[in-house]
């Protein structure tokens, strides 16, 4: 069933157009990932859809009644003081109802036999529809998503939202709509401000929700995740693909090869007759080459296919090699604010390594990046650069783009020998050309200046590049530039990223920062992903163990002070007995599962270049003796309650 329908539409700005000729369709249940390059109309997408914008021309439908929730990329809380108010401030009327059925429901109490029949019917009128539109379930639901998003939920209800950083109020904002009980969600770069293990969790609760979903996005793994249709802006206007991201890059690449070859050859059959055209329009064959000119006239001309136009030519050259120890920590500890980051960390970074830096958000990355670079002094310790090794830094805030200096100035300050012709061709490379390179920074978009940091990282020379986040303002073919660039590198690279197919693609050494340490895995990011399951499906699995195991034992304790009472009936003893056995048999699964569990925790089991077979091996004996374990436990708890039964009916 079509929720929204888009035939024929064009978006002009003046004499400019943004989108022309969109058509396609979106049904209730999709979920669609909206990708392009910065600047080619997404948003706009958005707000055409929504009725926000009306489009220059083209007929757009809407399904009546349906409910949109728009996550823009700037957010507005309204009167909310608490991150439980904004989050939940999507339901602001579930919650007016809320305190109406509290008050109504004391002035009932007090009123007492006084109570009028108008007051009866708007208090169970005011109920039913607090029932059916989910108001018992709002403050589950808002917890929930607020846990999910990496929020303590109690704490939250009053944590005052104006002490919150961008990039938390980013995720409040997110926690807002996926609360809002929409009918289509359309979200505007919703992992921008989350780390791997928030994005995981957005995955999954996308994956599991039956509204429908459009997203525009860059992370090329969520959208791999997440995604059954692809919405591809390029050329100013959209090509639907069916089919999730992967599947999108197979068809994208056969579209533009099937309509390179139809261009190709359109084009030689032209110049063939234009060539007939010019040697026989004025001989004896001129009737004919008049008469092929007219027909050639009429012939409507292919466009070629998209190209790269727009894409950086990005290239990462050191100037020398450097030592072979390119970072050295040695017992580092780390604070801010009083609060300790790091604690008594030593590591190496060799050359050569391209070393992803991952953990939470807030736990303290971007400090350690600056510590290196010698922004921040170490409580203890000391982190320094190796013998002749240079540091290219890309910083997460742009700051190192001066915002009063055109573009121009700051490529001219770094290489006051070239000529003008240079500069703007070096910039043209980022796809700045024209009258742009004289825009002052502090004008240019997130985007934008993304672009200039990184030409500015290109002229350093460096053998050292240490990026934080950079892929956070870029689109996809930029950060594939990035993503090239790195892979032809040769010196040493230290990345914070929450892309995953970007840590996928380059990462050779892991370094997971959490609980004020760093565990090195030495391996690729790939390889630490599915070390890292195993582990946690290993905890969960013990964890279990550990709850049922301590219920067992509450019940043995209960089952002994009623058992002492119980001697001489023939069919309790017949119980004790049975329980007994059980409890046997308990002991000796216990045993088997926590041989198992042991097995699993074992960091050889994750070294580098094993497989993971004899882990997911063990992991499936581990389900096992735990479903065994299981049917024994609720054995035990069936024979204990026929005790409890028989006990208390001899009491009374």
């Amino acid at each position: 069933m079509s929720l929204v329908s888009l035939s024929g539409i064009g978006v002009d700005f003046g004499a400019t157009t943004l989108l022309r000729d969109v058509t396609f369709t979106v049904d209730r249940g999709e979920r669609w990932g909206i990708v392009g390059r910065n600047g080619t109309g997404k948003t706009t997408l958005f707000r055409i859809m929504t009725g926000e914008q009306q489009p220059t021309r083209g007929q757009i439908a809407r399904m009546q009644g349906v409910r949109w929730s728009v996550l823009e990329q700037h957010r507005d809380y309204g009167d909310a003081t608490t991150v439980w108010e904004a989050a939940a401030g999507a339901c602001a009327e579930l919650l007016k109802l809320e305190r109406s059925l509290s008050e109504q429901a004391n002035a009932l109490a007090e009123a007492g036999d006084q109570v009028t029949d108008a007051q009866m019917d708007r208090y169970s009128h005011d109920l039913e529809r607090f029932d059916r539109e989910g108001g018992y379930t709002l403050a589950p639901r808002v917890d929930a998503v607020l846990h999910g998003l990496g929020f303590d939920p109690d704490a939250a209800r009053t944590q005052a939202l104006a002490c919150l950083s961008g990039g938390e109020r980013g995720r409040v904002g997110l926690a807002r709509q996926l609360i809002a009980g929409a009918d289509v969600l359309l979200l505007d770069e919703p992992t921008n401000h989350l780390d791997l293990d928030t994005t995981q969790w957005l995955e999954g609760y996308l994956r599991e929700t039956d509204r429908t979903v459009l997203v525009i996005s860059h992370d090329r793994a969520f959208l791999a995740t997440i995604a059954n249709h692809i919405a591809h802006v390029e050329d100013h206007t959209v090509e639907a693909y069916a089919g999730g991201y992967e599947a999108f890059v197979l068809q994208r690449a056969e579209r533009r090869l099937t309509r390179q070859r139809r261009f190709d050859q359109q084009r030689k059959t032209i110049a063939k007759e234009e060539e007939y055209i010019r040697r026989n329009i004025a001989g004896v064959n001129s009737a004919q080459a008049k008469g092929r000119r007219a027909r050639l006239a009429r012939v409507a001309r292919l466009a070629p296919p998209p190209g790269e136009a727009g894409t950086m030519s990005l290239q990462f050259k050191a100037r020398e090699r450097g030592g072979d120890q390119v970072v050295v920590a040695d017992t580092v500890t780390l604070e801010i604010g009083g609060r300790t980051l790091l604690r008594n960390f030593t590591g190496v970074v060799r050359r050569g390594d391209v070393v992803g830096l991952i953990g939470p958000n807030g736990v303290g990355k971007s400090t350690l990046l600056r510590t290196l670079a010698g922004e921040h002094s170490p409580a203890d310790g000391s982190i320094r650069l190796g013998g002749s090794v240079t540091m290219a830094y890309y910083r997460q805030d742009l700051s190192q783009v001066p915002p009063s200096q055109t573009l121009y100035e700051i490529i001219q300050e770094r290489r006051p020998l070239w000529e003008r012709g240079a500069i703007q061709n070096h910039l043209g490379t980022f796809d700045f050309s024209g009258d742009a390179v004289l825009r002052r920074a502090g004008t240019l978009s997130g985007g934008e200046k993304a672009r200039v940091a990184l030409a500015i990282m290109m002229l350093e020379g460096a053998n050292l590049l240490v990026f934080d986040e950079p892929t956070n303002h870029l689109d996809v073919e930029s950060i594939e530039s990035i993503e090239d660039a790195i892979e032809g590198y040769d010196g040493t690279v230290l990345l914070v990223s929450h892309d995953r197919a970007l840590l996928r693609s380059l990462v050779t050494k892991v370094w997971m920062l959490h609980d004020g340490k760093i565990s090195e895995y030495a391996g690729d990011f790939a390889e630490w992903e599915v070390a890292s399951r195993e582990r946690a499906h290993a905890a969960s699995v013990q964890a279990s163990e550990d709850e049922a195991l301590r219920r067992v034992k509450e019940r043995q304790k209960t089952h002994k002070g009623d058992s002492a009472r119980k001697e001489g009936q023939a069919s309790e003893r017949k119980l004790r007995r049975r329980i007994e056995e059980l409890e046997a048999e308990i002991a000796t699964r216990e045993a088997g599962v926590a041989h198992l569990s042991a097995a699993l925790d074992d960091p050889a089991l994750y070294a580098p270049g094993e497989t993971g077979a004899r882990a997911a091996a063990l992991g499936r004996e581990l389900e096992e003796a735990r479903a065994i374990l299981d049917e024994a436990l609720e054995a035990w708890t069936r024979a204990t309650e026929a005790l409890d039964a028989a006990t208390n009916g001899a009491r009374r």
